[in-house]
This record gives structure tokens, C-alpha cells and sequence, in this order.
């Protein structure tokens, strides 16, 4: 059986974090939960303490200043030991429960990368603001248009790798930059990436929703730097 690592970060995910965890841990392959916390101001840290007592699979990164959630992500990838990795969001965005059918590719040995993709057959998917689903179309078709890939989510924050291959990759992206740097530069090493329908519970700007206008302006930005000004060499410590 497949070591899973699971990266979850956070920030100031008080109300969800224990609910997120408790599912993570009965997952039958699971072999660690790396929470990194991103200078929460809340009882995150506490909470995240907490779990980490009570079971040996819970480690926790800790940031003494907010870095943003890519940093955040990348900073948990490369503390990570096992054969397949995924990201993880505390908020209750996506279900835990659904982790089995979203590595099935790599357990199968057929992908080297999966999306869990919000657009494909939907299961449940809570209805909520038509700019950002415009915003994601419009991001998703200029990300394509440079990998000459056909995906339906790549901002989806649901995504599973082997293991040796992202903790391979060099990562540096800020802000929200994470799943537009990782989506280049897993095409550029030719990986075989595919996309599975997941459910999405997703949160309002009230609940406590962070991403914003500015992000979509950034992700054209991500988009062009790393498919166009960064090379496989400059993308990868090491390559087969």
C-alpha cells in the first residue's frame, strides 16, 4: 500500500481544522498529516497542538509571519515522506472522504498528477458567485492555451502527486500562485496529469473565503512567468 502524506494549511481555521484532521486520520494508507500553520491569529495553533498530542501521524510546520497560502503549501510539500502526496484545505471546501477516489490514478500507477476538478460530471457542488466561475473559465483557458493541455479546474485546490516527483520540483510561487506554477511545471517534465469530479462545499466571503480580485490579475502573471520564462532545468533539482 502507497504511503498518502497529506499538507494541509492554514490560517485561522478554528471552527474546521478538528473536523478536517479527524477525517484525514481514518484514511486506511494514510502515514502523515503535516499542518502548517501560517500565523493564524486565532486558536488554530492550539488546536493544531492539540491534534498533534493526540496522534503520531499530526506534525506541525509554524510561520511567525503570514506568508500566504503558496508558501504555506510549499513549505509542507517538502516536509513530506510519502509515496503520493495531496493538499489538503482545512476550511471544508473539500471532502476528505472523496481522498481514495482522487489518488485511484496514482495508486493504479497511471498519473503522475491528479486535479480533482470542480467542472467535470458534478457530484455536489454549492452554487455561489458567477465572477469568480468566470474568472477560474478564464484562467483555466489562458493556462491551457501555454501548456496545450485540456483541463477544466487548474485552480482547483484539490490536487494529488507522487510523491518524488513534487518534492522534485523547485517551487517559489507567492500568494495564490501554487496551482498555476505546479500545472507548468508538471508539463514540462511531460507528466501524465489527470482530473477526477469531486464535490465542493464552498465558503463565502462572510464564512471566511480569502481569494480576491487582485489574485485573478496575479494568475495571469503566474501563467506567463512559468510557462514562458521558465525552463524544465530551472523547474527541477533533479530529472530522470
Amino acid at each position: 500500500m502507497l504511503r498518502l502524506s497529506v499538507v494541509v494549511p492554514v490560517y485561522n481555521e478554528e471552527p474546521t481544522l478538528a473536523r478536517v484532521i479527524e477525517k484525514l486520520l481514518r484514511l486506511a494508507n494514510l502515514f502523515e498529516v503535516v499542518i502548517v500553520d501560517d500565523a493564524s491569529t486565532d486558536r488554530t495553533p492550539q488546536i493544531a497542538a492539540q491534534l498533534a498530542g493526540r496522534h503520531s501521524q499530526v506534525r506541525i510546520i509554524s510561520f511567525h509571519s503570514n506568508r500566504g497560502k503558496s508558501q504555506s503549501v510549499i513549505a509542507g510539500i517538502a516536509a513530506t515522506r510519502g509515496d503520493i502526496v495531496v493538499i489538503q484545505d482545512a476550511d471544508e471546501e473539500y471532502d476528505p472522504e472523496e481522498m481514495p477516489e482522487l489518488i485511484r490514478p496514482i495508486v493504479e500507477g497511471v498519473a503522475d498528477a491528479v486535479y480533482g476538478s470542480r467542472f467535470l460530471v458534478r457530484r455536489a457542488a454549492r452554487v455561489l458567485y458567477f465572477y469568480h466561475y468566470l474568472a477560474n473559465k478564464w484562467i483555466t483557458f489562458l493556462s491551457n492555451l501555454l501548456t496545450n493541455i485540456n483541463l477544466s479546474d487548474v485552480e482547483t485546490g484539490y490536487k494529488a502527486f507522487r510523491g518524488d516527483v513534487i518534492r522534485a520540483m523547485i517551487l517559489n510561487s507567492t500568494g495564490f500562485g501554487f496551482e498555476l506554477e505546479v500545472t507548468a511545471k508538471l508539463v514540462k517534465r511531460k507528466c501524465a496529469i489527470y482530473e477526477v469530479p469531486i464535490s465542493y462545499y464552498g465558503r463565502t466571503y462572510e464564512q471566511g473565503k480569502k481569494v480576491g480580485a487582485l489574485d485573478a490579475i496575479a494568475a495571469v502573471w503566474y501563467i506567463l512567468r512559468y510557462n514562458l520564462f521558465c525552463t524544465l532545468k530551472r523547474s527541477y533539482r533533479d530529472l530522470p
